[in-house]
């Protein structure tokens, strides 16, 4: 349920779900993930994340939504041919301008703006940002008025040469941005198998909406995902196995 504030009256209206793509998981999550809501994929190489991604952007193209894919991690040309090998493909769509694939740099001084520029500027139902690790660990460079009221750049030396939460600040201002574009979000952390926290940076998971683990078991051969947390949705904590088939993750 979402609480409406009209005046000065509060009205309850049932709350929109957006379907993932995985097969088995939207039955876990009362029909799908919270519309306009942020979720955290997290866990180790090898785990699954990016198909993840792949469905849930393929997902919102059978739909008729329009998605965006931000990648740190990979060229575009690999993406696509894993998701192709899948039996995933996104060529059509990216013709029509239904999705677009866009590479971040995380050697550019400007990557913050680019990204942001994009998510607002799209009209995006569906965003991937895969992975947000690399950006919560880089110098931050902020010039949007949207953001911050500074008319300068931010520069890293100048943070760190005080008391500013430079990761929190990066983490915020990433969010932000997908929270102020109304889109439903899907955000990538890798995940050291030997943490105990749910994200590579160990903040991501209290400022998204929602946290889907994923996990691996290489002496059983087995794969893992557990919902951890999920807003405005009662779900089970209990880890499910799951398989990558043809067409990506399914719980089996």
């Amino acid at each position: 349920m979402a609480l409406i504030q009209e005046e000065n009256r509060v009205r309850v209206e049932k709350l929109e779900r957006e379907h993932t793509g995985v097969k088995g998981l939207d039955e876990l999550l009362s029909g799908g993930l919270p519309k306009q809501s942020i979720t955290l994929v997290s866990g180790p190489p090898g785990s699954g994340k990016s198909i993840f991604c792949y469905q849930f952007i393929a997902k919102g193209i059978e739909e008729g939504q329009k998605c965006l894919y931000l990648t740190l991690d990979k060229k575009i040309e690999g993406l696509l041919l894993q998701a192709t090998e899948l039996g995933i493909t996104f060529q059509p769509a990216i013709e029509t301008g239904q999705v677009k694939f866009l590479f971040l740099n995380i050697n550019k001084k400007l990557i913050y703006e680019t990204m942001v520029n994009e998510i607002l500027s799209g009209e995006y139902q569906r965003i991937v940002l895969d992975s947000i690790t690399p950006l919560s660990e880089m110098p931050i460079y902020i010039n949007n008025p949207e953001f911050t009221s500074e008319t300068e750049t931010i520069d890293h030396d100048e943070i760190t040469s005080g008391n500013f939460p430079v990761r929190r600040l990066h983490l915020h201002y990433i969010m932000n941005a997908l929270e102020t574009s109304k889109c439903t979000a899907v955000v990538t952390s890798e995940l050291p198998s030997s943490s105990t926290n749910y994200s590579r940076d160990g903040l991501s998971e209290f400022l998204a909406d929602g946290v889907i683990l994923l996990s691996l078991d290489p002496t059983m051969d087995r794969r893992k995902m557990a919902v951890m947390k999920m807003r405005s949705t009662k779900h089970t904590l209990k880890p499910q196995n799951i398989e990558i088939v043809r067409g990506g993750i399914q719980i089996i």
